[in-house]
């Protein structure tokens, strides 16, 4: 195939198209030039910005479009017009497991209510803007490359390079060990899926010439206890314990949840997190192990919001009064 990836030099793009290579495909990757230096050397580099002028599009078509990082439904539409009719091929964009109503049913499938969207589009993108753009955008999709646009809605994305960090704060602090305080309820949903994971099952799913929605996630029931218990498996040295810390708590001492990474303290994270995968299983996504994903994070500096270790350390105590 020749296949165009729009934003192709972070995280989920350069695996995808690392994956899209080494699968045999002939890989174009749009880009603005400020990540990409030295990568993916076996790619053919055009330099624009999807916001700006998007001539380096003209005269050229592939089999395949795959958009990483569209967040405005007019991203989706100009970008249609620069490729032109017929010259994008099947279009997959990545979506986002934020597209969904609350609440959701446990093991929801992909026609699961989405976000209402008709109303305008948002010019900010915030936390509140999220997954109603997602929406427009999964919208706009199907209106300019037609109803065989391929979808793909993951959860939290985990791996190598991953530049936010999430997953990596708790394996860089399980493997300092003590006593870790963990946030919130042990069975408390949440889900992930490994990038490596993600981006071969992209390929694999282009090259079939599939369509429609699919969740990329970890199958349900998977917690939080889950989640850093097989981290700990992995990393944690002998005697880490972790202590389970009430949320209302955790509030209270004004903790907010970006200091605890993935912690899934919102009850519209929790209802989405537990979306079933299993029409993309049933097309060949293969999960590796997270305790797997844990062994491959390399060192990072800790994240700016991120608990500190005497501010744990201070909760810890505190909560251990309270319970006395």
């Amino acid at each position: 195939m020749r296949v165009l990836v729009i934003g192709g030099t972070r995280f989920i793009g350069l695996h995808f198209a690392e994956a899209a290579l080494a699968a045999g495909h002939e890989v174009t990757v749009l880009h603005r030039g400020r990540s990409g230096a030295g990568l993916l050397p076996d790619a053919t580099h055009l330099i624009a910005d999807r916001d700006g002028d998007l001539s380096a599009l003209r005269g050229r078509d592939w089999d395949t479009t795959v958009d990483l990082c569209a967040y405005f439904p007019r991203q989706v539409r100009s970008l249609a017009q620069a490729l032109g009719p017929g010259r994008a091929g099947r279009y997959l964009l990545v979506s986002s497991l934020s597209v969904y109503d609350v609440p959701a049913a446990p093991g929801y499938a992909e026609d699961s209510p989405l976000l209402p969207a008709d109303g305008p589009e948002a010019e900010e993108l915030t936390p509140e803007t999220y997954g109603t753009l997602k929406v427009q955008c999964e919208r706009a999709a199907r209106q300019a490359f037609g109803p065989e646009a391929l979808l793909v809605r993951p959860t939290y994305v985990i791996g190598p390079r991953d530049y936010t960090h999430r997953f990596d704060h708790w394996v860089q602090r399980l493997a300092r060990g003590g006593e870790v305080l963990a946030p919130g309820r042990p069975e408390a949903p949440v889900q992930v899926i490994d990038v490596r994971d993600l981006a071969a099952w992209m390929v694999a799913l282009l090259e079939r010439g599939a369509s429609g929605a699919y969740h990329a996630a970890t199958p349900p029931p998977f917690g939080m206890a889950d989640l850093l218990d097989a981290i700990a498996s992995a990393v944690a040295p002998p005697g880490t314990t972790l202590t389970w810390v009430d949320e209302d708590f955790l509030r209270a001492a004004g903790v907010p949840e970006r200091a605890l990474p993935l912690w899934p303290a919102a009850p519209e994270i929790r209802a989405t997190s537990t979306a079933d995968p299993a029409a993309a299983l049933a097309t060949g996504l293969t999960l590796r192990p997270v305790a797997d994903s844990a062994r491959d994070i390399r060192p990072f500096e800790p994240l700016p919001d991120a608990l500190t270790s005497d501010r744990e350390a201070e909760l810890l105590a505190d909560w251990h009064r309270r319970q006395a």
